[in-house]
């Protein structure tokens, strides 16, 4: 028996309150999974509010897990392996993060650029990254011949004695294993082809745990607590629902908030969501780096990938550099810019920049640029002075990254991805538990019947299908998925009704 065959069908046990009473909103549950009209003194209406909607939210919430619950395992298994990629990489790059011993005091950034570039002398330095904490080695960043796009050669120093611990090719501040597990959860390696995916289960995350939260929290049930707790009493089917329900209450908001974040990345829906922040005033601000004051661009660099760091000026150096990057060190700690520093060199026209990068709570994100003729700082921008809509964009992203809360933040992602691949199991568990038992060999689980919207109020209908094109333009992947489901299921259900004719 096909799937279209079997949709019309009794949905015996599909959603059935844990009472195994009917819902008595504005309507009933039938045995058959349809809604029956609510009896009044003058024949039967059709049901309204919730009760209309409840079935086309099953109907598609099915659809959704069945056909794209594929994409969110994908995406929640590279999402697991990209959370533990930064403790990962502690350990496989031991050599070049640390040093061996720590020293009385540092040698001067420039001795240390200077033990850089003849480690490698083909390369540009673009930026220099201090040793934040005391074992760890300074990254001299370098543009160097026969590299990608987007890729940078990092050469490691010891701050204390100038040895080079090493060299990585890197992508921003992504050491290579946690690079190729960056693009691996982005795009599968496969290139902007391959972005489509993590697009589309972006686009769909929040649209399947909203829609199951809400056909989760409207059930009828004898117990407050199975809202939240498993049934550890029930068996079959109804444990797995259980399961499924219960732990999806508790990460229905990390999904929603990995969905929301994600899409910042994503190729056509960022773009909307990039327009939509500029046009709200939540553009993220830059520092003004030109000598003589002139503005800077803006620093868009909220929507990049996840190995994305600061942007390397790949412009010759200005010949006026009197202070050398230790007295623009010294500017901008005088300044307060102490924390974390990420310093780029001057490009032609322009001085330096001195950020900081400590993007844990409590965040230190300020910038200064530096003249690179007397060592004045030409202008400032503190994290403080952003606006409200591009700091919680910083912090959502970085929430996203796991660097918010450090290792706490990697360990929550990583239980959020473990937890949605169990509920992608559990899901297509109850798919095929609700299988006919006859014809085991090609059956398939039953889905919500046809025809759900018809019963929909007017009232309800036209604000739903009106925010379903914005949502859908807003989101394209969403849309136009949605537009190809509805397009098959109404072949199938058009082939269903010929074949029931010819009978």
């Amino acid at each position: 028996m096909s799937l279209d065959e079997v949709q019309g069908a009794r949905a015996a046990d599909s959603d059935a309150p844990e009472t195994d009473a009917p819902e008595t909103e504005a309507g009933t549950e039938t045995e058959a999974g349809t809604e029956t009209g609510t009896r009044t003194g003058t024949g039967t209406r059709g049901p309204g509010g919730w009760a209309a909607l409840r079935p086309l939210l099953l109907r598609l919430h099915f659809y959704a897990g069945l056909l794209i619950a594929p994409l969110l395992f994908v995406a929640a298994t590279t999402g697991l392996l990209y959370a533990g990629s930064w403790q990962a990489e502690k350990f496989v790059y031991a050599d070049e993060l640390t040093v061996d011993r720590v020293g009385a005091s540092t040698l001067p950034l420039s001795a240390q650029v200077d033990a850089a570039k003849n480690a490698a002398p083909q390369g540009s330095v673009t930026a220099v990254w201090p040793a934040p904490e005391a074992r760890d080695t300074t990254r001299v960043i370098l543009e160097s011949p026969g590299l990608a796009e987007g890729e940078t050669l990092t050469v490691f120093v010891d701050p204390y004695t100038a040895e080079v611990r090493g060299k990585l090719t890197t992508a921003g501040d992504a050491l290579p294993l946690r690079a190729w597990l960056s693009e691996f959860h982005s795009s599968l390696q496969l290139g902007e082809f391959g972005r489509n995916y993590s697009e589309l289960a972006a686009s769909w995350l929040w649209v399947v745990a909203l829609g199951g939260l809400a056909l989760w929290i409207g059930r009828r049930r004898a117990r407050k607590a199975a809202l939240v707790l498993p049934d550890r009493k029930a068996t079959g089917r109804r444990k797995t629902l259980s399961w499924h329900g219960s732990v999806g209450v508790w990460i229905a908001i990390g999904l929603v908030g990995l969905s929301a974040t994600g899409l910042t990345w994503s190729k056509y829906a960022g773009e909307n969501i990039g327009q939509l922040q500029d046009s709200l005033g939540g553009t993220t601000p830059a520092v003004a780096a030109k000598v003589g004051g002139a503005p800077a661009a803006d620093a868009g660099g909220e929507h990049a990938g996840h190995g994305a760091g600061d942007g390397a000026q790949t412009a010759p150096p200005t010949p006026a550099d009197a202070i050398g990057i230790d007295g623009a060190v010294a500017a901008a700690r005088a300044a307060g810019v102490t924390e974390s520093l990420r310093i780029t060199l001057p490009a032609q026209g322009k001085g330096y920049v001195v950020k900081e990068q400590d993007k844990q709570v409590p965040v230190h994100l300020d910038a200064v640029s530096v003249d690179p003729a007397d060592g004045r700082v030409m202008d400032e921008l503190r994290f403080a002075d952003y606006p409200l809509l591009a700091q919680l964009t910083r912090f959502g992203i970085d929430l996203h990254m796991g660097l918010t809360f450090g290792l706490a933040n990697q360990l929550a992602l990583a239980a959020l991805a473990v937890l949605l691949m169990f509920m992608v199991v559990w899901g297509y568990r109850m798919w095929w538990l609700r299988r006919p038992t006859k014809e085991r060999k090609l059956s398939a689980g039953r889905a919500q019947p046809r025809g759900a919207w018809r019963k929909l109020p007017v009232t309800v209908l036209l604000p739903l299908a009106a925010a379903t094109a914005l949502v859908g333009w807003f989101v394209p992947l969403l849309g136009i998925s949605l537009l190809v489901f509805l397009a098959a299921d109404l072949l199938l259900g058009f082939a269903a009704s010929r074949r029931g004719a010819k009978v």
